[in-house]
């Protein structure tokens, strides 16, 4: 029996009408699919919009730096196309700068940041006292608080608190050590601790630890700080500025200078002050008068700074020198001429690092320094070396104006 064809037509038209919704979901999905599809692809060329205009932000910042280093602290936008990125420069801080960039296109965000930092080098000042072969002279009631190391003799009437090593086929003569003490010879001297002779030297010494015997004399060692490397700070220096002649910093006046050469003689006046913004080279000497100072800019945040000459340095009673305020922060004073008396430290004038390359650094009654190096190192009465433990591995730059270089460049 046949079915009707009302029948036959109701089941059309539902059969139809499923298939049109059936239809009707595909072609939604469809399109919620490309939406979706259109709206990641959308997103993910703004999000690279942001990435670059962030990091074209922090190379525009590096721009502005390298032109000037000194640029104070400041924000502001920067657009490539139609994405911006908003730049922060911040002050120094530390001897660095964090830059940091913000790409906004439509909402997308992307952060870089990179770390601006003052290039430095590493120098270990081991001991309180560093001579070379021309030794060490103590006078009396003369004293260093630390070790000394010389590859000449140490000899006078002074005290070491801690350990001497002398290399070569030198002595330790009359200067009491209160440590430990390496030489080839020891003759007249009280030995607080163990004394070590070379076979073939001689001991005459008083010693309270035991006396032993090695066959071979110690090692002379290089001073800490090479020829290329006092080469690398002028070389700095001279860069970016160069005052032809004499400069002096008249009586009580502040002057702020460096990175900078000087082809004659730096003078400070009485109570003159320098204020250390990089490396400073004088081609001549520099004299350093009564109560002037010399101060490294807050900048420089833990690293030291360095003046250095060709000539003689001449610090007249009660120069003051201080870093920047942060802990490791030490003003280096130079000199490279092969004086014996290169560098002069008269009375309670100090509180610097004293360096000759080659020649000699004489250190006048009452006087107090952090550490001393040379050729030859004459500490007359009551002369104290006071040796700081962060002195084993400082970092000196060119100065906030002079070499920086990015450490770091990541997304944040």
């Amino acid at each position: 029996m046949q079915k009707p064809d009302n029948q036959k037509g109701f089941i059309l038209l539902i059969t139809t009408f499923f298939m049109l919704m059936i239809m009707i979901t595909v072609s939604l999905s469809m399109s919620a699919l490309m939406f979706n599809r259109q709206m990641i692809i959308t997103n993910s060329v703004k999000s690279t919009q942001s990435y670059y205009a962030a990091e074209s932000g922090i190379e525009d910042s590096l721009l502005k730096l390298k032109n000037n280093p000194q640029i104070p602290a400041t924000s502001y936008a920067f657009t490539v196309g139609n994405t911006t990125a908003n730049v922060t420069i911040p002050a120094i801080a530390g001897g660095s700068r964090q830059l940091l960039a913000k790409g906004d296109n439509g909402g997308i965000i992307k952060n870089i940041g990179a770390l601006y930092t003052i290039d430095s080098q590493g120098i270990a000042f081991h001991y309180g006292a560093q001579a070379g072969e021309g030794g060490v002279q103590m006078s009396n009631l003369s004293v260093v608080k630390g070790n000394v190391f010389s590859s000449g003799s140490i000899t006078g009437s002074g005290t070491i608190e801690n350990e001497a090593i002398v290399a070569g086929q030198n002595s330790i003569n009359g200067v009491d050590v209160n440590g430990n003490a390496i030489s080839y010879s020891c003759v007249n001297a009280d030995i607080g601790g163990n004394l070590t002779y070379v076979a073939g030297g001689s001991n005459t010494c008083d010693v309270e630890g035991s006396t032993t015997q090695q066959s071979g004399a110690v090692p002379v060692q290089p001073l800490p700080i090479s020829q290329e490397q006092i080469d690398e700070w002028k070389n700095g220096a001279q860069e970016v500025e160069v005052i032809s002649g004499n400069y002096t910093i008249a009586n009580n006046q502040t002057q702020a200078m460096g990175p900078v050469k000087i082809t004659g003689n730096l003078i400070l006046a009485n109570n003159a002050t320098l204020r250390l913004m990089g490396t400073v080279y004088v081609v001549g000497s520099i004299t350093i008068s009564n109560n002037a100072k010399i101060q490294l800019d807050a900048s420089y945040g833990s690293l030291g700074g360095v003046l250095l000459a060709d000539g003689l340095i001449n610090i007249s009673n009660n120069s003051v020198f201080s870093g920047s305020g942060q802990a490791g922060s030490y003003v280096l004073m130079l000199s490279t001429s092969t004086s014996n008396s290169a560098i002069v430290v008269s009375n309670n004038g100090g509180g610097a690092i004293f360096y000759t390359s080659q020649g000699g650094v004489l250190l006048n009654n009452n006087v107090k320094v952090k550490e001393v190096t040379g050729y030859k190192i004459t500490m007359n009465n009551n002369v104290i070396v006071e040796y700081e433990s962060g002195l084993a591995n400082p970092f000196f730059s060119g100065g906030p104006g002079g070499a920086w270089k990015v450490t770091n460049w990541e997304e944040k």
